[in-house]
């Protein structure tokens, strides 16, 4: 196995709370145990990124050369985009891709990140994926995949199955994923962050709300938002203040406005002020949410809640993963409503246990640096003496054509 940079492949720069809270958490841990690797992150936006991450590994870079590869492959038909990502990859002889696939060809390991982004929702993002393993195809550099959401399971995508073949490593979130894929079950990667955030800031007592208006099933918008109505409203009579959360800037502020008459604009927690001064979280809350992720940290912080479904075969496989952990949250999951639990759940004190099985499976995957060769220089001049040499092919093929 070459020894070279830690590659990162997520969905993260949009931003979305849950995204950038995962790949923040592997940045952190590889900060700690990897300090002197160089880190690349691949992901969709890399100059918001760029700000949201700087500071938490030394030695961070940030692309977005497999996001755009599959992008720009997207509306293609299925065998075409295919061949295009395969052909890309390992032919070189693109000016705008060449230096960034020569970097791939440097890395250690490849790792997809956890989160939901690779199901029948998004299938076009199969093709990271398949250009992972056209990577390795070249170099060996070892395949990683953890905290998986895989729900709803592909049906057409731009990658050969079983998706994960050639992997070292991979796992899903949930069984529903794992059983589908043929890989092993573990935890979401927000585990490996979770305690940090947990002692990151003080949270007043209260009810915290955040319903989102993105990936939902057209008619669960509305009900959810009078779920949150409900609930508010309740903990108003009972003089209890109600602040509203937001994970996504603008998705999450449509809820909002229609709760707005209840919940005062200084009780309107933004994403950047969350991201910049952590979540609120106690056990002394209750929550109304429809994201995953603030279902997990609440949770495991030992709040009560109410996690309200937003789409059939993706969101409800998502917040009956941490019920089966023992969040012991009630899920509105069809238009119902069956109020917050007056306990919480087993997670809270079985919370240790989970972030040491976590951070043992980062530790398979990333041995720490004292038994790990250390990385060789990036090399690029030879990274663009390659790259002058493919383009320097693709002009004589084409004269000769």
């Amino acid at each position: 196995m070459q020894s070279g940079p830690l590659y990162l492949i997520g969905p993260s720069g949009n931003p979305n709370f849950g995204d950038e809270f995962i790949a923040a958490a592997w940045l952190k841990y590889l900060a700690e145990v990897r300090p002197d690797a160089d880190v690349w992150l691949d992901c969709p936006q890399p100059g918001l990124a760029q700000v949201l991450f700087e500071g938490l590994h030394p030695r961070l870079h940030v692309t977005n050369t497999l996001w755009r590869l599959v992008h720009e492959t997207a509306e293609l038909p299925l065998e075409e985009a295919a061949e295009t990502i395969r052909a890309r990859v390992t032919g070189l002889g693109s000016p705008s891709y060449d230096l960034g696939l020569l970097k791939l060809r440097e890395a250690e390991s490849l790792h997809l990140i956890g989160g939901g982004f690779i199901n029948e929702n998004w299938s076009h993002h199969a093709g990271l994926v398949l250009a992972m393993r056209a990577v390795h195809g070249i170099t060996g550099a070892r395949l990683i995949a953890t905290g998986q959401g895989l729900m709803p399971e592909l049906t057409s995508a731009p990658a050969e199955m079983p998706l994960f073949q050639d992997f070292a490593h991979a796992a899903a979130r949930d069984e529903a994923g794992a059983r589908a894929y043929g890989i092993s079950q573990e935890l979401d990667d927000a585990f490996l962050g979770v305690t940090a955030e947990i002692a990151r800031s003080t949270a007043e007592p209260g009810l915290y709300v955040c319903i989102q208006s993105d990936t939902a099933d057209p008619e669960r918008f509305g009900t959810a938002v009078e779920v949150a109505r409900a609930a508010v409203e309740k903990a108003a009579g009972e003089g209890t203040n109600a602040y509203y959360v937001e994970a996504i800037p603008g998705a999450d502020r449509a809820a909002y406005e229609q709760l707005a008459d209840l919940i005062p604009e200084e009780r309107f927690l933004p994403f950047l002020h969350i991201w910049a001064h952590g979540l609120p979280l106690s056990e002394h809350q209750t929550w109304v949410t429809s994201r995953f992720h603030f279902h997990l940290l609440a949770a495991s912080a030992g709040a009560r809640g109410l996690a309200v479904g937003m789409k059939k075969g993706y969101y409800d496989v998502k917040h009956e993963s941490l019920t089966s952990l023992g969040s012991g949250w009630s899920l509105a999951l069809d238009g119902d409503d069956p109020g917050i639990p007056a306990d919480r759940g087993p997670l809270y004190g079985e919370l240790p246990a989970h972030v040491a099985r976590k951070r043992a499976e980062a530790a398979r995957i990333y041995p720490p640096a004292a038994s790990h060769p250390k990385a060789p220089p990036s090399g690029s001049a030879r990274l663009l003496s390659a790259a002058l040499g493919a383009a320097r092919r693709t002009r004589t093929r084409h004269q000769a054509g």
